[in-house]
């Protein structure tokens, strides 16, 4: 349990009425090392009922040296990391002022506090209040429930879900629940990907459908690149033309790459901040699926004693992820325009170097989505009546050009 109740009590033994405020403060000493300023917020933290959520990264606060919102009744503050955090909930539901502070005597010190109003204890009487503080892992599952069980709203705030926590939430739910069933991250993530694809079928078929359609007008295709050689502009008049009569989409063949980008972005989240993909094995030499594949084809996957530059860190899962991507692309007509077919060409390569320094869970994602997109196209296709290009693709590019006239 990360969550303790603290209990302060005050005996006033005077003659008199006193005045006393409860105090509560999260001090860190030094500006600690984070991990990006962009993926996820690390610093000052806070949550109130007036001004909602408060997050203030620690160069920020250095340079403000203080923000102060208004006071309110319920909320929590503290400060966060990328795993952990340490917050304050004052429990007794009266005015307080929160405050995140930066001070610099003798040391860098970043401060979250909060002020109660006044409390009033007559002669002779005593008064306690309660502040719980949460410290520890930012376990999602405990994070819920103390929101939950003790009332503290938005409390899970304190992970940081991002923009499109709409997706990134959902996300981690499903992968948490297969989790709980296959008992491995790993085999977790491929089943979601099954489930993903499954729900963007019909859009993927429909793209697959217009490119099978693509093939089909092929050859007028190359007339008119023939007929309209040396006027690109009147090229590119015709082709649209004959996409708009035929109803072809002509970057059909980029939708089921697009449709990947969100469940990317949430999936790479998903192992960024949440502790539970912390170290978690996937099968082989994958023992962290949050970091990335530590193999590298540069030093024959470490048969060769010598430290790469990060960049060249090409693991094999990052290989087989080029490789698919390679091959689903080969699976489409190549596009006429020269521009189109390069792209299609070096996008596999790019992408390769690009995930070589992502998560391995994101990696191994990306490649198995690739696989059932081979297979889902070469099915649909094939129902559609179109030839499948792949195999003539591949053995284009060993195929010697001819040279050309004199």
């Amino acid at each position: 349990d990360y969550m303790f109740t603290v209990s302060d009590t005050v005996q006033n033994s005077g003659a008199a009425a006193v005045s006393l405020f409860n105090y509560g403060r999260v001090t860190r000493f030094d500006k600690p090392a984070v991990a990006s300023t962009y993926v996820l917020h690390e610093g000052l933290i806070g949550y109130t009922g007036t001004e909602g959520l408060q997050e203030h990264k620690y160069a920020s606060i250095e340079k403000d040296k203080q923000a102060q919102p208004g006071k309110s009744t319920d909320g929590w503050l503290g400060i966060t990391d990328k795993y952990w955090a340490v917050t304050l909930v004052p429990t007794e539901k009266q005015p307080f002022q929160p405050r995140y502070a930066y001070f610099e005597d003798g040391r860098h010190r970043y401060q979250s506090d909060f002020l109660t109003d006044a409390i009033n204890v007559d002669a002779g009487q005593s008064a306690t209040v309660e502040t719980e503080v949460f410290a520890g892992a930012k376990e999602v599952a405990k994070i819920n429930a103390y929101a939950e069980d003790r009332h503290i709203k938005r409390f899970d705030l304190l992970i940081d879900w991002g923009w499109f926590h709409f997706i990134t939430k959902p996300m981690f739910w499903l992968i948490d629940t297969l989790y709980k069933f296959f008992g491995n991250f790993g085999l977790a993530i491929l089943a979601t990907t099954v489930i993903v694809k499954a729900i963007f079928f019909p859009l993927a078929n429909k793209s697959y459908a217009s490119m099978a359609n693509m093939k089909k007008v092929q050859p007028k295709m190359l007339e008119i690149r023939e007929k309209y050689a040396d006027d690109k502009m009147k090229q590119q008049q015709a082709m649209m033309e004959l996409y708009k009569t035929e109803k072809i989409n002509p970057l059909a063949g980029c939708w089921p790459v697009a449709l990947q980008i969100p469940v990317f972005f949430s999936l790479y989240k998903v192992l960024y901040i949440t502790i539970e993909m912390r170290h978690a094995p996937f099968f082989g030499w994958i023992q962290d699926l949050a970091a990335p594949d530590p193999t590298s084809i540069f030093n024959l996957f470490g048969l060769i004693p010598i430290t790469l530059p990060h960049m060249l860190m090409i693991g094999v899962w990052p290989l087989l992820m080029g490789v698919t991507m390679f091959l689903q692309m080969r699976m489409n007509p190549t596009p006429p325009d020269p521009t189109q077919a390069a792209i299609f060409t070096w996008m596999p390569i790019i992408f390769t170097f690009m995930m070589a320094g992502f998560p391995a869970g994101l990696v191994i994602y990306w490649a198995w989505n690739n696989l059932l997109s081979i297979l889902q196209q070469g099915v649909i296709m094939k129902r559609q009546g179109a030839k499948i290009e792949l195999w003539d693709n591949l053995a284009a590019l060993f195929r010697k050009k001819p040279s050309p006239a004199e």
